[in-house]
């Protein structure tokens, strides 16, 4: 062999080695380590660029190299210990993990509206907007360049008019759903726009994973808007045009939950300018809802597994009914356990699915582990369309989970999300009643139908679950 062909055998295996390498001391799952471990070692070239463009979390050093210089942050809250009285006791456990987990404490006094769809949501956010003095902190996934989206351009740019402080933070990759981007609108009206982590070659910044896909609206501080809801025609439900519009659910919070929420806000826009800018004037929201919350935030950062951690929590203080409804729903072990155990002991168990997917790989994964669940007593249904986005968790009628996180891997690891639990009985029986209407409609999945598969589908269904981390 020429002497050149060793050079290039021996800097690819140099190469993917040290990929290797990385992989096995970084990866926090054994699954995942061995996955990058054995796709850099058999494609050396191609599997060392995918490892770099997809494998690697730079997300936590930056994190951490910006907290080691910021001093304005505030510092971490006291876990909260006065549990109220009125949380059933099942749920007192539930609450001192979560309370633990997050280091923030359970605030009192909220009230949270349920806003079904864009029809409803959208003209109550672009009314905050409209009324807002001081400030408008929008933070969103998707925001696009159609109808919906220039109204909502158009009211943060008179907000910005009239001397409001008007940020958006929007998502590197999430921007490119719609074309043309609205930010270059937002910025020739002068509104100040940051963007998330946008994927770049120059300067080099190859971060495709790692999304903020929080979708945030807060105004003067003191009510907030919250949930799965981007910004665009998609959102409506009846959609002008041919294509069916998306069902999803965005909440309307007010109360001390919006201080968590506007914190959770700053921390992102300070990640991604290196400005913090918190204003100077920020009183506490008075407190007049029935409803105690707080926020949950997860994110591929120290705040990994978080949320896996209080949904198990959740699952697992259940007596009597557990209902779950998520567009993808792929979720790890504990959690699979945690549901399996919760049926076992007598606990009606209700998941909630799209019968068609806009993501037809996630469909397909999802159906080669379901018979896990089904087979021990978990009911799963399909809805028939339009594609239903809600992301909901109701326990025993008194314990809500809302916000943006799906129950799959690209949330509860590779994206940062943001979820409110709220602990009140009438707000969790409407929530509860929702999943009932939803299920009403819906087709129950048997462990026949999932046994009577053909061969072809459960070969593709399979094929696709092995890609359950990176999906």
């Amino acid at each position: 062999m020429h002497p050149l062909h060793w050079t290039v055998v021996a800097i690819l295996a140099v190469i993917s080695t040290a990929s290797a390498l990385h992989a096995l001391l970084h990866k926090r799952e054994s699954t995942a380590a061995f996955g990058w471990i054995a796709f850099c070692l058999l494609f050396p070239l191609v599997g060392s660029i995918f490892y770099y463009l997809f494998g690697i979390n730079r997300v936590r050093t930056r994190a951490r190299r910006l907290r080691g210089r910021t001093t304005s942050a505030p510092a971490e809250p006291e876990p909260d210990e006065d549990i109220p009285d009125r949380i059933p006791s099942a749920f007192r456990t539930q609450a001192q993990i979560s309370s633990a987990v997050t280091q923030l404490p359970l605030t009192r006094g909220n009230r949270v509206e349920r806003l079904f769809g864009g029809e409803a949501a959208y003209p109550e956010m672009l009314a905050a907007i409209e009324q807002a003095s001081q400030r408008v902190y929008l933070s969103t996934y998707i925001f696009e360049s159609n109808d919906s989206g220039h109204q909502f351009a158009r009211a943060l740019a008179a907000a910005h008019d009239r001397g409001v402080d008007v940020r958006v933070l929007l998502d590197g990759a999430g921007e490119w759903y719609s074309w043309p981007r609205i930010r270059h609108q937002l910025r020739r009206a002068g509104v100040s726009v940051a963007r998330f982590l946008p994927p770049r070659l120059i300067p080099p910044n190859p971060v495709i994973n790692l999304r903020n896909h929080r979708k945030l609206l807060i105004a003067d501080g003191v009510t907030a808007f919250a949930g799965g809801m981007n910004i665009g025609d998609r959102h409506l439900i009846n959609r002008p045009g041919p294509r069916e519009g998306i069902k999803d659910i965005h909440y309307h919070i007010q109360g001390p939950l919006t201080r968590q929420l506007e914190d959770i806000f700053l921390d992102d826009w300070e990640f991604a300018t290196g400005r913090r800018d918190e204003p100077t004037d920020r009183p506490h929201p008075a407190g007049e809802g029935s409803a105690l919350g707080r926020t949950l935030i997860d994110g591929p950062n120290e705040d990994l597994q978080r949320l896996t951690m209080v949904l198990v929590g959740a699952v697992a203080a259940a007596r009597e009914h557990v209902a779950i409804m998520t567009p993808y729903f792929l979720p790890p072990r504990e959690l699979i356990a945690a549901l399996q155990a919760a049926a076992v002991r007598g606990t009606q168990v209700d998941i909630v699915l799209p019968g068609t997917n806009n993501v037809p790989f996630m469909h397909w994964a999802t159906r080669n582990m379901l018979w896990e669940l089904v087979k021990w007593g978990v009911r799963v249904y399909y809805q028939p369309g339009p594609f239903d986005h809600t992301k909901l968790l109701v326990v025993d009628h008194h314990y809500t989970q809302i916000g943006s996180a799906n129950l799959d891997a690209r949330s509860l690891r590779l994206n940062f999300e943001v979820m409110v639990e709220v602990y009140d009985t009438r707000f969790g029986a409407r929530m509860a009643k929702h999943v009932e209407s939803a299920r009403q409609d819906a087709r129950r999945v048997t462990l026949e139908e999932l046994d009577a598969r053909p061969l072809p589908a459960r070969v593709r269904d399979a094929a696709a679950w092995l890609f359950t981390p990176y999906l």
